[in-house]
C-alpha cells in the first residue's frame, strides 16, 4: 500500500460513488438523477424530484397525486417540536431548524431502522416537515400563531400559505418550487459529506440530516445569498456599479454571487434561477427595477472581475439569483439558508439512504504535525 498524501480541503479526492448527482465544473453542467438541472427544474415539482432521488426514477404521471397526498399528510408538527421552535423564535431561522430537526423522529416507533423502507419513511417525514418548521418559526418571531398546513396545496404553495396566511400567486409558488428542485442535490458538498459521514457510522437519518443542517449554516457553504441583496441596494444604480465593484476589490473584499469552488464557468443553477427571477418580474411580483439592476450589475461584475483577477474564472454562481427569487416571494435574507435546507433535505436523505446501503465506515487518515517527545525509563 502506497503512502497517503495530504490534500488540503480534500480537493479532487473522490470520497464515494453515487447515482444521485454529477457536477462538471469545467463545462458548467449539473446532472441530478440523470437529468440536467434545467431539464429537471422544467419538468418536475419538488415532490417529484425527491421521488427521483429516493427511488431512482421520476414517478409516472398517475403516481404524482398519491405522492403529493402522502407527503402532505406528514407536514404537521408534534407539540414538542413546536415548543422547540417557540423557544428558538428569536434565533436565526437556520438555528431553529437545526434544533427542530433533531425532534422529527419522535413519532416514529423505530427511528434507528436503517432498512430501505425505514429510511424512505423517514425521508418523507423530513422533506414534508422542514418547510413547516421554517414557516412556523417565521410566524412565531413576528408574534403570530403558526398556521396549520393545508393538504390540498403543493409543497411550495403550502409553505407560502403557512408564512403569509393566504394562497400564493401561482408564479410565486412556481418560483419557489423551481428553487427547491434546483438546489436539491449538488455532488459531494460539505453538508452532504457531513450527512454521509454520520450515516456511515450506522447512525440514523435524523442524526445525519441534523449534521447536514449544521454544515450548511456556515457562510462558506450555504450562508451567502443575503449579502447579494445588500450589494445591490448599496450600488443603487447601474452607473455606480463599476466604481463600487472596483473599490470592493481594491479593499480585498469578495464580490458576492460570483465564483465557485467547482464551477469555472457560469453555475448552471444560476441560469435556471435567472429565468425564475425574470418570470417573477414579468408577473409583477418582483421589483422590476431591482431585477434590471441585478442584470446590469452581473454583466459589469463579470467584466471587472476578469480585468482584476484574470484567469480566475469568477463567474455567476447560484447565490446571485437565489437572492432575487427568495426576496421576490417575500422572504427576508436571514431566512435564505433555511430555505436552502428545505430544498437540500431531499438530497441529504437520498445520500443517507445510499450510504446506509453501502454500509462502509468513512474513515480517512490524518497527518500528524505535532511533536514527539522522547521519554526515558528509570
Amino acid at each position: 500500500m502506497g503512502e497517503s498524501k495530504y490534500v488540503p480541503g480534500l480537493e479532487g479526492v473522490v470520497a464515494c460513488q453515487t447515482r444521485l448527482s454529477m457536477v462538471d465544473g469545467a463545462r458548467g453542467r449539473l446532472v441530478i438523477g440523470g437529468y440536467d438541472v434545467d431539464q429537471l427544474a422544467e419538468r418536475a415539482s419538488f415532490e417529484e424530484a425527491c421521488t427521483l432521488l429516493w427511488r431512482g426514477a421520476l414517478p409516472a404521471k398517475e403516481e404524482v397525486p398519491g405522492i403529493r397526498k402522502e407527503l402532505a399528510a406528514l407536514r404537521a408538527l408534534r407539540p414538542e417540536t413546536l415548543d422547540i421552535i417557540r423557544t428558538a423564535r428569536n434565533a436565526p431561522p437556520i438555528d431553529a431548524l437545526r434544533m427542530a430537526c433533531a425532534t422529527l423522529s419522535l413519532d416514529v416507533s423505530n427511528p434507528n431502522d436503517l432498512s430501505g423502507a425505514g429510511d424512505l419513511a423517514m425521508a418523507k417525514r423530513l422533506a414534508a416537515r422542514f418547510p413547516t418548521v421554517v414557516a412556523a418559526h417565521s410566524r412565531l418571531r413576528q408574534g403570530l400563531d403558526p398556521i396549520p398546513p393545508r393538504p390540498e396545496l403543493s409543497m411550495a404553495e403550502n409553505f407560502l400559505y403557512m408564512v403569509f396566511g393566504e394562497k400564493p400567486h401561482p408564479a410565486a409558488a412556481k418560483a419557489l418550487d423551481t428553487y427547491w428542485v434546483t438546489v436539491i442535490d449538488h455532488g459531494m458538498n460539505a453538508s452532504t459529506f457531513t450527512s454521509r459521514v454520520i450515516a456511515s457510522t450506522r447512525s440514523d437519518m435524523v442524526s445525519a440530516v441534523t449534521g447536514g443542517v449544521g454544515a450548511l449554516k456556515g457562510p462558506l457553504h450555504g450562508g451567502a445569498p443575503g449579502p447579494v441583496l445588500d450589494m445591490l441596494v448599496d450600488i443603487q444604480s447601474a452607473d455606480r456599479a463599476e466604481d463600487w465593484l472596483k473599490k470592493e476589490l481594491a479593499a480585498g473584499r469578495r464580490i458576492m454571487g460570483f465564483g465557485h469552488r467547482v464551477y469555472k464557468v457560469r453555475d448552471p443553477r444560476a441560469e435556471v434561477l435567472a429565468r425564475a427571477a425574470r418570470e417573477m418580474a414579468g408577473a409583477d411580483l418582483h421589483n422590476k427595477k431591482l431585477y434590471d439592476l441585478a442584470c446590469a450589475v452581473e454583466q459589469i461584475a463579470l467584466r471587472v472581475l476578469e480585468e482584476h483577477k484574470p484567469g480566475r474564472n469568477l463567474k455567476t454562481n447560484v447565490e446571485f439569483y437565489t437572492a432575487l427569487v427568495l426576496q421576490s416571494i417575500g422572504l427576508s435574507p436571514d431566512q435564505f439558508v433555511a430555505m436552502f435546507a428545505c430544498g437540500r433535505v431531499g438530497g441529504w436523505c437520498a445520500h443517507v439512504m445510499e450510504q446506509h446501503g453501502q454500509d462502509r465506515l468513512i474513515r480517512p487518515q490524518s497527518e500528524y504535525t505535532g511533536p514527539i517527545h522522547e521519554t526515558t525509563r528509570a
